[in-house]
């Protein structure tokens, strides 16, 4: 691992969960990306938005991913192993959701050098306010649209 370590905020909306749903990820510098999804959940939005942040940077460079979803942080922090140690079955023997989109960031954690902060969502965090605004932006883009996915905002 290599560099400073940069700090990424990320974020999901749902307009009905289920329903049109956005992501977003920011960085201090200015850099962010969002898109959208016609038919998704919340917790689903959640998780692309960390896919894309890790996507979008250099896997050799540490990252601070800020979250204001708790489910996002848990997953990654506390209960990924045992889901795996149980074959992906929760501790109420039951599947684990959206075992597929927590595959692909775990695949993508394992070469990283990532550290997690929990951000209270709509308290005046700048880069949270910032991702909310964009995913929300995001969801109501696609909710007027056909297509089942539509990018957003890439400076």
């Amino acid at each position: 691992m290599s560099g400073e370590r940069i700090t990424v905020a990320t974020d999901g909306s749902c307009l009905g969960n289920p329903g049109p749903g956005g992501w977003a990820w920011a960085c201090p510098d200015g850099r962010c990306d969002s898109g959208s999804v016609a038919d998704t959940t919340n917790n689903l939005m959640e998780l692309r938005a960390v896919y894309e942040a890790l996507r979008a940077h250099d896997p050799r460079v540490p990252l601070l991913i800020q979250a204001d979803s708790m489910y996002v942080i848990n997953a990654f922090t506390q209960w990924l192993p045992n889901w795996v140690a149980n074959g992906w079955r929760t501790a109420a023997k039951k599947p684990v959701k959206n075992r597929q989109c927590l595959e692909l960031i775990a695949a993508e954690l394992e070469t990283r050098d990532v550290e997690w902060e929990h951000v209270k969502g709509h308290a005046g965090h700048p880069l949270n306010e910032k991702v909310d605004s964009l995913a929300r932006h995001a969801a109501t883009q696609v909710s007027g649209r056909n297509s089942s996915e539509a990018k957003g905002h890439r400076p």
